[in-house]
Order: C-alpha cells, then sequence, then structure tokens
C-alpha cells in the first residue's frame, strides 16, 4: 500500500524526529537523497551544468547542500537565489566550498545580469532543480518565480522538484496559477497527497521517494492500492463454491435509447468474477444475444430473484421508479450514470446497506452545484464532500480516480488507468465489474478502489497504446485479473 500524509502530519513528525537527531542530520538525509536522485538521471555529473533554484525555506536548503555534494563530483553548480537575504545559510556556505556559483534572481553573481541572463543559464542547465517553495506553499508561484518556472519548461535538461513542484498544494493536488513542471520529484519521508491527485500530479512526473527515518501515523490521509494489495482483496472462488457464493449481481439499466449501456454493464460483471448476473430493463433482447448466460427479467428488480449486490443507472434515462425500487433494496446498490441524477440524497441517506456512487466529474459537479471545473481543480474536496452529502461510498472517475467513504478514514487514489479508458461505455463496465465484488462480498471501499484498479489495468492491457472502445476493455478484465494475481 503506498501511503500519503498531510503537511500537519509530516511536520510533526519531522519535528519528533529533528528532537532525537543532531542538528542539521534530516536535512543532510535529504540532501543525500536528493542528490543520488540527480546524479541518476544525469548518469555523467562531471562536467554536467546543474541550476538550482532557491527560495528561502527548508527545501531550498535541501536544494543547496544536493547541489554541493554534485558540485564535488565536478558539477558545475550555480544557484539562482529569489530572496538572497533568507537563503539557507548553511546550505548556501557548503555550496560556496565546494566550488558552487551564486547568482541573484534577475542578476549576475552577487548581484547583476539581468533577469534574461539568469533565464539563459536556466534554459541552458543540463539539469534544473527546483528548491523554491516547500510543501507548505499554497496558490501557486509569486510573481518573481514565474519567469523561472517557464525558463525550466523551456530548459533542454530535467527538472527535479524538491518534495513537490513549487506551486501545487501538498494537501488537495489543487494548481491555482503557475507551478513548476517536473520531470522528477523526489520526496522525502513519505508521499504528499498533490503527489498522486491530478491535477497536481501531473507537474510531478516521476516520483521517487526518500526513507528520513519518519514515525508517521498508522492512518494516512491518502492510500493507494498496490498490486500486492489488489490480489488479497480479489475474490477466488474455492472448491466448495456455487454461483451464490460466488456472489449474484443485478443490473438495472439500458433502455431503448442506451440498450448498449446495459451490455456494457453486463460484460464488466460477468468478466468481473459474478456467479452469475440477473438483468432487468428493456434492453434484455440485447443482453442475451450477447450474454447468453445472462439471467433476464422484465418484471422489476423486485421479482428479479435472489441477488447479493445491484447496480442500477447506466443509461437509464428517466426510470426513476426503478432507481427508487434499488434502492429500497436490503442489499449493496452501485448507483451510476443517469441513476445518480434520479436517487434522492434523503434516501440514499437513509439506506441501511452500503452504497457505492461513482460519477465522472460532471456528474460530481451537478450534484453539488458546483461547475465541472471546480471538481477537476479539487477532486479530494469533491469526492469527500460527496460522500458526506449522501452517506454513501463515492468513487469519483478520472484521470486520477478517488474513492471517499462517508465516515472518513483515508481516501484511496487509484495508480492504474490511462487516457483511453476516456472512451464511451467505459464507466459501464467499470459500473458491473464493481458491482460483481460488492456481490462477492467486498466491503464498497474495496469493491471501489479494487474495481478501479482491475479496470484501469484492463483499459492498459487493451489499449496498449492505441484506441479501443469499451467492449476492448470488458474483454481484457480477465488478463488484467491474472496479471494482479500473478
Amino acid at each position: 500500500m503506498r501511503s500519503a500524509y498531510s503537511v500537519d502530519t509530516v511536520r510533526t513528525a519531522e519535528r519528533e524526529l529533528m528532537a532525537r537527531l543532531p542538528e542539521g542530520a534530516l536535512m543532510q538525509r535529504a540532501a543525500a537523497g536528493l542528490a543520488a536522485a540527480c546524479a541518476d538521471l544525469l548518469g555523467r555529473v562531471y562536467g554536467s551544468r546543474v541550476v538550482l533554484l532557491v527560495g528561502s525555506g527548508d527545501n531550498g536548503g535541501d536544494a543547496l547542500y544536493a547541489g554541493a555534494r554534485l558540485a564535488r563530483r565536478g558539477a558545475g553548480v550555480t544557484a539562482v537565489l529569489l530572496a538572497p537575504e533568507r537563503a539557507h545559510a548553511g546550505g548556501l556556505a557548503a555550496l560556496r566550498r565546494a566550488g558552487g556559483r551564486v547568482v541573484v534572481a534577475g542578476g549576475a553573481e552577487g548581484a547583476g545580469g539581468g533577469a534574461q541572463g539568469v533565464e539563459e543559464l536556466v534554459e541552458r542547465a543540463d539539469l534544473v532543480v527546483d528548491g523554491i517553495v516547500g510543501i507548505g506553499g499554497k496558490g501557486g508561484l509569486r510573481p518573481d518565480a514565474v519567469p523561472l518556472a517557464a525558463a525550466a519548461e523551456r530548459s533542454r535538461g530535467a527538472v527535479v522538484a524538491v518534495d513537490l513542484p513549487s506551486g501545487v498544494d501538498a494537501d488537495t493536488g489543487e494548481v491555482r496559477g503557475v507551478a513548476v513542471r517536473a520531470d522528477l520529484t523526489v520526496t522525502f519521508g513519505t508521499h504528499k497527497p498533490g503527489l498522486l491527485i491530478d491535477p497536481a500530479r501531473e507537474y510531478a512526473g516521476s516520483v521517487r521517494l526518500v526513507d528520513i527515518g519518519l514515525e508517521l501515523p498508522a492512518e494516512p490521509e491518502l492510500e493507494s492500492l498496490q498490486h500486492a494489495d489488489v490480489a488479497r482483496l480479489l475474490p477466488v472462488p474455492r472448491a466448495e463454491s456455487d454461483k451464490y457464493r460466488r456472489g449474484v449481481v443485478g443490473i438495472a439499466a439500458g433502455s431503448a435509447r442506451y440498450p448498449g449501456a446495459a451490455v456494457l454493464a453486463v460484460a464488466g460483471a460477468l468478466r468481473g468474477g459474478a456467479g452469475a448476473v440477473r438483468y432487468v430493463g428493456p434492453a434484455g433482447d440485447a443482453v442475451i444475444t450477447r450474454f447468453p448466460e445472462t439471467l433476464v427479467s422484465d418484471q422489476g428488480p423486485k421479482h428479479a430473484g435472489r441477488v447479493q449486490a445491484w447496480v442500477v443507472g447506466p443509461g437509464a434515462g428517466d426510470d426513476a421508479a426503478t432507481v427508487g425500487e434499488v434502492l429500497a433494496a436490503d442489499v449493496p446498490v452501485l448507483v451510476d450514470a443517469d441513476g445518480l441524477r434520479l436517487a434522492e440524497a434523503g434516501v440514499v441517506r437513509a439506506r441501511r446497506a452500503p452504497t457505492l456512487m461513482t460519477p465522472h466529474a460532471g456528474e460530481a459537479a451537478a450534484l453539488l452545484g458546483v461547475d465541472r471545473a471546480e471538481v477537476e481543480g479539487g477532486r479530494l474536496a469533491a469526492a469527500r464532500e460527496l460522500a458526506g452529502r449522501y452517506g454513501a461510498t463515492v468513487l469519483l472517475k478520472g484521470s486520477t480516480t478517488l474513492v471517499a467513504d462517508s465516515g472518513g478514514g483515508a481516501v484511496r487514489v487509484n495508480p492504474t488507468g490511462t487516457s483511453w479508458l476516456a472512451t464511451a461505455g467505459s464507466g459501464d463496465v467499470l459500473s458491473g465489474l464493481a458491482g460483481s465484488l460488492l456481490a462477492a462480498g467486498l466491503s464498497a471501499v474495496d469493491a471501489g478502489s479494487v474495481g478501479a484498479y482491475v479496470h484501469g489495468l484492463a483499459g492498459r492491457l487493451a489499449a496498449d497504446g492505441a484506441p479501443v472502445g469499451a467492449h476492448d476493455v470488458a474483454e481484457a478484465v480477465p488478463g488484467a485479473w491474472r496479471n494482479v494475481l500473478g
């Protein structure tokens, strides 16, 4: 399990550790890890040109000490100081002793030379180290740092961020204003939520975690399942299993206008390990033609027969009665697509059995009464707000899919997926897949996060760098399953 902790938690852990260590030891640990990552990226350190963008915080000190280590190995290192009077004194002295050069933003060595000269220095570098703002930064870069961030983006060399790209919010993943775009982020002690959540995640590039010995609480702010975690959660039938022990999932989806939604949801459920799938709705002919193993009924959810979970909403149009009937069932329910619009918040909150809601950003915005851009810019806050408002588990789909529970606790972020999954019907497959996991007995949080993981992996396998349709994703689910179980 990959974990991420809030800035306050990290700061507390750092203070507790520093109280037990000699002065400056923690920064030296961070600088050593940062220098090693920079050296790996450069390949050949001797003769390389390294530019450090140094602010007034501790991560500026990390950059200076790392720069001193690179200078001792023969790199030509120049530190560009944005706040020279507040630069880390020890780090600055170490860099100068190692033969590094110091310039002031907007000036040459010590003072002058002009902003253009400093920007050209950045653009010509083999490596640019972003130590402008630490994890406590909010609201984008200050105006004096913006030209340097732009020059770093134009640079022919790689950009390495210290702990977090400057200008992004460590706790929320929000980017309000200009921020540094890194090729690699070297983060210390633990991941920060902003490194795992878009839009900030796309600014971080690859992320390398350096262990500096922090002692952190058992429950993180954010967690991300890995292969081993998913393998432990995937339901695998035993010798005595039958279709009911494996889980029977009901699918109430589709309409005369959108029969394909029903077909794709059933496909996801069948490929997702359900012992049986019961389909209820007007697309029965289309479903049975494609999947003859499906148990089809046109008598409504109450008369469909025994199920251990329901999926309702994909392609349902305005069928509020079916949505209401499913929500009245005393089994776990996954609500997607049209079902989200038709489900009354009070009814969802009153349910005793688990509810898993799976909106994309546009649907979440409609439920919250805000603009889509607000949800996309603050995904973590939106997922938590929806979960609290509906008393349900919320799977917020998107470039980084989040799963938040109404009871609080760590929010899960999905690490798999591909932009090729942005295709019609992909969400219907996910609904069926996660619904089958609910029917197998997984909790709503586990069903949502495992479903998203396998769905994202299936998308990668199906696409392999080329466009795919939702049916291709469904067909790739067994391959993703085998990939996880190894």
